[in-house]
């Protein structure tokens, strides 16, 4: 182990991220023939298999877990050290961000956030990784990503959080509903079939608050994202409780039956888009700049 390897840590890092050999290669720009040796390499220094081909990928063993903390944080200090090293000059940099996104974040904000990039860094590389609400903690603590946008705020050592916007929910239709018209009442909602769109977006706090009123409406459709509810809601009895923000965009579609969006007849909080990252990622210029850019592009006007 004295003379171990250090390119290794790199192989084994993004192998783990990305479990395929084939992507691995990519990132690193050689051949996968490469990265199979270098796995060779590693599993001969560590007496472990370490990862395991099967049908999702290649899986890490239980070994493979707990060597990919320290590397990563190794290969992060490596990362950042050269980071600082190097100024970073945005209209010059071909640096990789990670950001966490939900469908909804990539329809609402990306499109801006990638003109204002583009502007002022032409050449760096941005990577949306789905957001899955429950891992952003454990995803920005292990330097998976370099910061994520939600829609509530997530707490935990080290994390740290912006808002950038206000936000409210609606219910989202098609606008020609028979028995519904400019008014949704409470006994309509009740009564209507709907589309629930699963937790992991990180938008559940309508639902928490039908709980706490203990009624139940009537789920006809169960989806993992809402970038799907303009095909799916016009022409149908469907209603589907959304961001407001979102839900004027899928009214504004150019859609062969059109949307309309009401109030929802029963008091839900508004909530806060936020920008999450975490506290080390201060260290680094790059991911300074970064979350610069996301404040000054996504942020409400007077939101510092």
């Amino acid at each position: 182990m004295a003379h171990f390897d250090l390119n290794l840590i790199t192989t084994f890092v993004t192998l783990y991220e990305t479990q395929s050999l084939t992507i691995t290669a990519e990132r690193l720009f050689v051949t996968q023939p490469s990265i199979s040796y270098s796995l060779g390499k590693l599993r001969e220094q560590f007496d472990d298999p370490l990862f395991i081909r099967n049908s999702q990928g290649m899986q890490p063993t239980r070994l493979a877990s707990q060597l990919y903390v320290g590397f990563k944080q190794a290969a992060r200090c490596i990362e950042e050290s050269v980071a600082e090293a190097r100024r970073f000059e945005p209209a010059h940099s071909s640096r990789q961000f990670r950001l966490a996104l939900s469908d909804l974040g990539e329809m609402a904000l990306l499109p801006k956030l990638m003109g204002q990039l583009n502007i002022l860094a032409p050449n760096i590389e941005l990577e949306i990784i789905p957001l899955e609400i429950d891992q952003v903690g454990t995803w920005l603590n292990d330097g998976h990503i370099d910061a994520a946008i939600c829609s509530r705020v997530i707490s935990g050592s080290g994390l740290a959080f912006k808002k950038l916007v206000s936000e409210r929910y609606v219910c989202l239709m098609d606008a020609d509903h028979p028995r519904i018209g400019s008014e949704l009442t409470m006994e309509q909602f009740l009564v209507e079939p709907h589309v629930l769109v699963t937790r992991t977006s990180g938008h559940g706090m309508a639902e928490d608050v039908l709980q706490k009123l203990g009624v139940k409406r009537r789920i006809k459709l169960r989806i993992p994202h809402f970038s799907v509810l303009p095909k799916v809601i016009p022409g149908t009895e469907l209603l589907v409780i959304l961001p407001s923000q979102i839900a004027d965009s899928f009214c504004e579609m150019p859609l062969a039956k059109p949307l309309k969006m009401l109030e929802l007849p029963f008091d839900v909080p508004s909530f806060e888009v936020t920008l999450h990252w975490h506290s080390r990622s201060t260290q680094s210029t790059g991911l300074n700049w970064f979350f610069e850019q996301i404040q000054a592009t996504l942020g409400e006007p007077g939101v510092a």
